[in-house]
């Protein structure tokens, strides 16, 4: 099956149901099921705004699944900012063509050690 790697405290938005669309700068024709990866890495400074205690969520980890069911273009910081409550990033955007992979049917999993990479990649799951 199919991975991404989130960085926390993202990939637990996700898993909460706050983040409802993924950010990449790169575009995918995948659509489907897709295991989430939560990375090592943490984005710095971001759990104040966000209220998620990085101390203290899986990294490092495979913890849900979900389902990607388009993927929106965002050519400006006007079409960015409507989606902003979806995606909750508040500086991603830096003129260029970002990415949103709208995200449905997220499930938490037991977190299950991984290596995480870039793109997507193959995991086994049980």
């Amino acid at each position: 099956m199919k991975a991404l790697s989130v960085r926390q405290p993202f990939a637990e938005l996700i898993l909460q149901g706050r983040k409802r669309i993924e950010l990449r700068s790169w575009n995918t024709k995948f659509r489907g099921e897709f295991c989430i990866h939560a990375a090592k890495a943490v984005y710095k400074g971001m759990e104040a705004c966000t209220g998620v205690d990085c101390s203290n969520v899986p990294r490092g980890a495979i913890v849900g699944k979900a389902t990607i069911v388009a993927v929106k273009e965002y050519d400006s910081i006007s079409e960015y900012n409507q989606d902003r409550n979806k995606h909750c990033s508040t500086n991603y955007f830096k003129g260029k063509k970002i990415y949103g992979f709208v995200l449905e049917s997220v499930k938490r999993v037991k977190p299950v050690p991984c290596k995480g990479r870039l793109n997507f990649f193959e995991v086994e799951v049980k």
